[in-house]
């Protein structure tokens, strides 16, 4: 929300952000927009306010999407309205990554399914609530299994562990180095300004497509390979070799050998047990 503030009778600036949101008319259109739950009491704000670390952030309020549709219409009301937005799992992140002043969206409740699973190209495909055990105990009955292990993989989920790049003990299974950012093969996403797009390994050949085609994605492929262009060779060379580390798209992870962008992303291959 944009609010104007003035001296003297005289409009001087405007201000924006979490703490120029109106609230109230906030979870009012919410609540007439969507069917999921809106939750912006105190009690609710504050059960969000902390998650596994120990930083504490009231948001501005909570968001339990039904579907998908909801959580399209949540970030487009929210962007009207200059509200900032976060999603959320399971909360168990130690670092804060649950915790903001925002609008937070909790994907856990309901949109928490394993939609498929191909026992023959080893992919699954969830939604983002889904819990880590629960992808497990499907990917079992093919002797498979998702190799990332968090100690909490009773009840963290997968877009947790996409968003904090997860590994654990067993991690090594897995592709590459096991993070969870080497197993997943595509994700559907959705940006603040409500542009949905597909990604994931993207060929040369693609990527130029894709720019090429001037829609709002072939901009952000445009700007990211404008980076690699410029940067590639600096990074590769000074970039430590580390095995973990804590975020998604580490720019070490974004320029390859090959010249190729890849944005990685969704639910890849859960692997075979030795």
């Amino acid at each position: 929300m944009t609010m104007e503030t003035a001296t003297n009778g005289r409009a001087s600036s405007r201000k924006t952000g979490p703490l120029f949101v109106d609230a109230s008319a906030l979870a009012a259109e919410l609540r007439k927009a969507i069917r999921g739950e809106v939750r912006f009491d105190a009690g609710s704000r504050a059960l969000y306010a902390t998650d596994g670390s120990n930083y504490r952030q009231v948001p501005i309020g909570v968001v339990i999407p039904r579907d998908v549709d909801d959580v399209v219409q949540t970030v487009a009301i929210c962007r009207a309205r200059g509200a900032p937005i976060l999603s959320r799992g399971g909360g168990t992140s130690l670092t804060g990554g649950c915790c903001n002043v925002a609008v937070v969206i909790d994907w856990s409740k309901y949109l928490n399914k394993v939609l498929a699973i191909d026992p023959e190209k080893k992919l699954a495909r969830v939604q983002p609530g889904t819990v880590l055990d629960a992808l497990r105990l499907e990917a079992e009955k093919h002797h498979l299994t998702f190799a990332p292990d968090p100690s909490t993989h009773t009840h963290n989920t997968l877009g947790g562990m996409i968003g904090n790049n997860s590994c654990g003990v067993h991690s090594l299974m897995g592709l590459g180095t096991g993070r969870t950012s080497d197993q997943v093969h595509e994700l559907e996403i959705l940006l603040y300004d409500g542009t949905r797009m597909t990604v994931g390994a993207t060929t040369e050949d693609e990527l130029e497509r894709i720019i090429a085609a001037g829609s709002r994605q072939g901009e952000i492929y445009a700007r990211l390979r404008d980076l690699r262009d410029r940067y590639a060779d600096e990074i590769r060379r000074r970039y430590p070799r580390t095995c973990r580390a804590g975020s998604p798209a580490t720019t070490s992870t974004t320029c390859f050998p090959s010249g190729a962008f890849m944005w990685r992303a969704h639910c890849r291959e859960p692997r075979e047990r030795a």
